[in-house]
C-alpha cells in the first residue's frame, strides 16, 4: 500500500511520517476547538495558512480538507 500523500510505502494510508502528522492533527484539534471554538475545517485551513507548521501536517490537512474527510 503507498501513502495517499507521498506514495511511499504505508501500512495504512500514510506512511510513518505523515501517520504521526496526522495522529498529531487529531490530538491537537481538541486543544485548539475548545480554546477557539474552531470547526474541523477551518482548523485545517489554519494549519494550512501557518507559517510554522511542518510539511507533512500540511500535506494531510491539504488531503483532509480536499477529500472532506
Amino acid at each position: 500500500m503507498q501513502c495517499k500523500c507521498c506514495n511511499r510505502e504505508a501500512t495504512n494510508e500514510y506512511c510513518g511520517l505523515h501517520e504521526r502528522a496526522y495522529a498529531n492533527i487529531l490530538r491537537k484539534f481538541e486543544i485548539w476547538k475548545h480554546a477557539a471554538d474552531l470547526s474541523w475545517e477551518q482548523y485545517l485551513n489554519e494549519i494550512v495558512k501557518n507559517p510554522f507548521t511542518g510539511a507533512w501536517a500540511k500535506e494531510v490537512a491539504e488531503r483532509l480538507l480536499n477529500n472532506k474527510e
